[in-house]
């Protein structure tokens, strides 16, 4: 369900179980197999959906197992988008079309996301379908998205289309479906000329007190209530 390949400098990360790149066990195993061969042997790493697709988030099908199933995937999620946030060299996400939820904060922890122009909804509909953000979630729309558009997107569960969701800050370029990728191995590539010590260094010290806090929200999603999910 990814593929890992290696261009360059970058690792290249194909996400494709398919259907609908849901954020399973498996698939979270497989993110972090990828991203351990990438801290090895590149120095810049790229984030590729499916056709149509980057990610509808979690597996609901794991949620509706209970709650306990629910918290252990929320747990297993919050420390794979957590090592992302934090990665110690560029991240680059192709967006190639919808990302939603889970999916959604997956593209806020890169460092720069291209997204493919089209009918693609993109955005954070957890209180659309009765769900509370978890706090992961939150701290991540409130590093990465606009001010203006927090209460609509957080709140009020509003889906984006691709302009949109660059306006909102979900993404950074919109380019056209088949320049999507190329797009963004070209800026993986121009990042990975920088130092990756320096760029690692300035990274963790402007995400420093995010990144506290992203970690200090795992261990509380154990007891997490699921009122409202």
């Amino acid at each position: 369900m990814i593929e890992y390949t290696q261009d360059g400098p970058a690792a290249v990360l194909d996400l494709d179980d398919g259907k609908a790149n849901a954020l399973s066990h498996a698939f979270i195993g497989a993110l972090n197999e990828g991203l351990d061969r990438a801290q090895a042997d590149a120095k810049a790493v790229v984030l590729v959906g499916r056709p149509g697709r980057f990610s509808a988030g979690f597996d609901l099908k794991e949620f509706q197992k209970g709650p306990e199933a629910t918290r252990a995937l929320l747990i297993a999620g919050a420390k794979v988008l957590s090592r992302i946030f934090a990665f110690p060299m560029p991240v680059v996400a192709a967006c190639t079309g919808h990302a939603i939820a889970a999916g959604a904060m997956l593209l806020m922890t890169a460092d720069t996301r291209v997204a493919a122009r089209g009918e693609f909804k993109i955005g954070l509909n957890e209180a659309a379908i009765g769900m509370v953000i978890p706090p992961f979630g939150m701290i991540l729309s409130q590093q990465r998205l606009s001010a203006a558009h927090l209460q609509a997107a957080v709140i009020q569960a509003r889906m984006y289309g691709p302009e949109g969701a660059r306006e909102a800050g979900f993404v950074d370029e919109v380019v056209e479906p088949d320049t999507v990728r190329g797009r963004a191995m070209e800026i993986a590539g121009g990042l990975a000329e920088l130092s990756t010590q320096a760029y690692a260094g300035n990274k963790l010290k402007l995400r420093e007190d995010a990144i506290a806090r992203l970690e200090a929200s795992i261990p509380g999603l154990a007891s997490l209530s699921m009122d409202g999910a």
